[in-house]
């Protein structure tokens, strides 16, 4: 509050400057701050670019799919995509709880990226079922890169056989596990699936080739994290960052150790 008495005038306008420059301070503060903390999130996120680590390729070239239908108008292939693979088997609607897990984390996370689709192998003489899971973990919402295709029990048995992994598929020709494939038909994972404290134990080695839709907290922390680097990895290749070669022949060197 400014001093009324006129004697004191000149301390009414040293208190003005004052509460000026004060205000003034602050709001140079305040735009300083804006401006410079985005600045200083890119500058320490810039090292970690040196320290990317691609998804591993665990399996070269999985079957291409032959022989099929499916619940879309479009023409389906796993060749330049980037899929989610998953088997349901002869009774879909038993893995809702699957189906759901993957739509909600999975599906409407990744279904703005290019190229990105999830297809559900099932086979034949199962569509109404398959349309009734369709429905209910759709909810009028955009399921459009979401497919079910409709194959013999041999053809997907073959594409079952082309994948890396230690889980048989069921009776039932379905599982609760799904695969990644990138666009040159090449399986996706880890090849070391080690926790920084097994690491610190020396734990042997065991790798990640399939991700169980059933385990939230393996689609949340692992598999999400693995796509979230796999479209990273391909959008370094559109800019020509990226090595592919290189990268696909250290991965199979490092498969064969293993083996």
């Amino acid at each position: 509050m400014l001093i009324k008495n006129k004697k004191d005038g000149f301390l009414n306008r040293l208190f003005y400057f004052c509460t000026m420059n004060s205000k003034r301070l602050k709001r140079n503060m305040v735009l300083g701050v804006l401006f410079f903390l985005p600045v200083s999130f890119l500058l320490f996120l810039y090292p970690s670019t040196h320290n990317y680590n691609p998804l591993d390729i665990v399996n070269l070239k999985v079957n291409e799919l032959e022989n099929y239908t499916s619940n879309s108008k479009d023409s389906i292939a796993l060749k330049d995509h980037l899929t989610v693979l998953a088997f349901f088997g002869n009774h879909p609607m038993e893995n809702a709880v699957a189906a759901s897990n993957l739509k909600e984390l999975v599906y409407d996370k990744f279904k703005g990226f290019k190229r990105f689709q999830i297809v559900v192998l099932l086979p034949n003489q199962t569509e109404v079922e398959a349309e009734k899971l369709f429905n209910e973990i759709s909810q009028y919402e955009d399921l459009r890169f979401w497919h079910f295709i409709f194959s013999s029990t041999d053809q997907i048995k073959e594409i079952y056989r082309s994948l890396k992994t230690d889980r048989p598929l069921d009776q039932n020709l379905s599982s609760t596990n799904v695969f990644i494939i990138d666009k040159d038909l090449n399986q996706r994972g880890r090849l070391d699936d080690r926790t920084d404290k097994e690491l610190q134990k020396n734990i042997e080695v065991y790798s990640l080739y399939s991700y169980n839709c059933v385990e939230v907290a393996e689609i949340k922390n692992k598999m999400s994290e693995d796509l979230r680097i796999l479209f990273t990895e391909y959008r370094q290749k559109r800019k020509g960052n990226f090595d592919s070669s290189s990268r696909r022949e250290n991965d199979i060197k490092k498969q064969d150790e293993k083996n």
